[in-house]
């Protein structure tokens, strides 16, 4: 059975790419979002993110008629979830924009379509998902109650791409299809077969779930030792990268870079996931978490530090201070702030800062609603001309570009060894 027409809800840094990936292959998508700012400028041709080549294919797409956006779902044979899923309170899982999603296409589904939940999630998410369509459809016949014999198929398959990498990662890296049946499994990979060069892993929908939080959990647990290491490090008067340079020499270690914390809507948060569902047992997830979670706090000192020499040997007052912090998203060369641990670092120092703060980032054109109050967004140029302290916290490739002939201040705090 071909797919003549997709449905992606939400387009956001991961709905957007993958609804251009099939559109790309000549299919008929309809994105589908409840930001009309984001349906317009899609159906413009144009897109509302960052992301390398992400632009070119969107434009082609919706030229060639094969991709439009709307805000409400429309019939489709496929649909693909790919909304927000923060956490709320205590670092407990928030599924909100899964059930609405789930709801909002409940209407228009019919036999033989096909539902993937693509947001990451706690173990037992797509369960709840196909509880909530089944409650909403009771016309229907679900796999959790027929098996083999539903009439929707549901599945769960997590991306796995790097921002600033997506449009290659996405056709070219392996996908984890977990299916509620076998059935649900093998019509997922056959939807996703449409653009995918990697190979569909199938399994089951419980185990692709933990898969994409063990993923995260691990990059998080590597990261929050190379960040343990750069408190240590500093403590003990050593330079924590010619230190992680000379361990990785070792043929067994593969030590990560350190920096100002841990970002990004995925691995600053799944982890939360694995440790809210199993509070007694994920004793190294928790401490990896908290540990990165910390490490904008401990930035925050090394500023106050170095503002406090910097003072007594300037002689200048703390209210005509000008501290530059450069870069604000989550990682280099895009523009994501999700849980960016230089947007909370900077918001920290504006917050203390008596003078001026100001902020620097190539990929965005206006002050985030955070630090509106408290910060001003000016030019690299600006930053390294007239600011007294400099904070390096995310290494944009124009910030690695700066010749260190152009770095005049005396007072740094360089979170990513960039200006060592």
């Amino acid at each position: 059975m071909s797919f003549k027409t997709i449905s992606v809800i939400g387009l956001g840094y991961i709905g957007l790419p993958t609804a251009a990936a099939f559109a790309s292959r000549k299919t008929s998508v309809v994105g589908v979002d409840i930001n009309t700012h984001a349906v317009d400028t899609i159906n413009r041709g144009e897109i509302h993110i960052v992301e390398p080549d992400l632009d070119r294919v969107v434009k082609e797409a919706v030229e060639q008629g094969f991709l439009r956006a709307v805000s409400q779902p429309l019939a489709a044979d496929a649909f693909l979830i790919a909304v927000p899923t923060p956490f709320a309170g205590d670092h407990q899982p928030d599924m909100t924009w899964v059930r609405a999603a789930a709801e909002s296409l409940a209407p228009v589904l019919k036999k033989g379509d096909l539902v993937i939940l693509e947001s990451t999630s706690p173990v037992g998410a797509t369960e709840q998902m196909a509880e909530w369509l089944a409650q909403a459809r009771p016309d229907l016949r679900f796999p959790q109650d027929a098996g083999e014999a539903a009439e929707i198929h549901i599945a769960y398959c997590p991306e796995r791409v790097l921002p600033g990498q997506v449009m290659v990662e996405l056709i070219k890296n392996d996908r984890v299809i977990g299916g509620m049946t076998p059935a649900c499994s093998a019509r997922a990979c056959e939807l996703y077969q449409i653009f995918l060069e990697g190979e569909c892993v199938v399994t089951n929908a419980r185990t692709a779930e933990m898969c994409k939080l063990t993923e995260n959990s691990f990059r998080d647990v590597n990261i929050a030792f190379a960040n343990e290491l750069s408190l240590i490090c500093a403590e003990q008067g050593i330079d924590v990268w010619e230190l992680i340079r000379l361990a990785n020499r070792h043929p067994r270690v593969n030590i990560l870079q350190p920096g100002p914390g841990v970002g990004g809507h995925c691995i600053a948060v799944d982890p939360w996931f694995i440790v809210a569902q199993n509070p007694d047992l994920a004793r190294l997830i928790r401490t990896a978490r908290e540990v990165n979670d910390a490490k904008p706090h401990w930035v925050l000192k090394q500023v106050k530090a170095t503002v406090a020499d910097c003072l007594a040997a300037e002689g200048k007052r703390a209210a005509d201070l000008k501290i530059a912090c450069f870069g604000l998203a989550f990682k280099p060369n895009i523009d994501d702030l999700r849980e960016s641990p230089a947007m909370e670092v900077a918001h920290l120092i504006a917050e203390w800062n008596p003078g001026e703060t100001w902020v620097t980032e190539p990929n965005v054109h206006t002050i985030p609603p955070k630090l509106a109050r408290e910060a001003t967004l000016v030019t690299l140029e600006q930053a390294l001309a007239q600011a007294d302290v400099l904070v390096m916290l995310v290494d944009h490739q124009p910030f690695k570009a700066i010749a260190p002939s152009q770095i005049k201040q005396r007072w740094v705090v360089d979170t990513k060894g960039v200006w060592r």
